[in-house]
């Protein structure tokens, strides 16, 4: 169970990091010839302290740049929606999906980009395979055929 007074080092998970506030103890306790472990340990972070130093050594300053590449055009509610409204009525296309996410809830997106996420959350367009119906007078002509050739 986690308490209110649980440090940052307990609850911190992989995609967060440190604040501005953390990373500047970091950097004096590196100017004042602290090993990583004492400042890990006097400051109660985690080992990412190596990195914190190594950024600074090569930059300059321990600011966190921004991510790049473009941003991811639906958010995880509109990933939501769309799962949903592929479960309810899975043989629509990807035009008609489109048209109603932009009913729904305002998002603007193309058939292809409403396809890349279907595939990505493993929904793939695929039509099963046509076999021929065996009417009762096929049936009685198959049976002697099959019989004919079994090993």
């Amino acid at each position: 169970m986690q308490t209110a007074s649980t440090n940052i080092g307990e609850r911190m998970g992989r995609s967060q990091e440190l604040s501005d506030s953390k990373r500047g103890p970091v950097i004096g306790g590196h100017l004042g010839n602290k090993s990583i472990r004492d400042i890990s340990w006097l400051l109660n972070i985690p080992p990412t302290v190596s990195g914190i130093i190594t950024k600074w050594k090569q930059l300059g300053t321990t600011a966190t740049h921004p991510p790049s590449g473009r941003p991811r055009h639906m958010t995880g509610r509109g990933q939501r929606m769309l799962k949903r409204t592929v479960r309810r009525s899975h043989q629509l296309s990807a035009e008609s999906i489109a048209k109603d996410l932009q009913t729904w809830c305002g998002l603007q997106m193309s058939p292809t980009t409403v396809r890349r996420e279907l595939h990505g959350m493993g929904f793939h367009g695929r039509a099963a395979a046509s076999k021929p119906s065996i009417t009762k007078c096929n049936a009685k002509r198959r049976m002697p055929w099959c019989k004919a050739r079994r090993h």
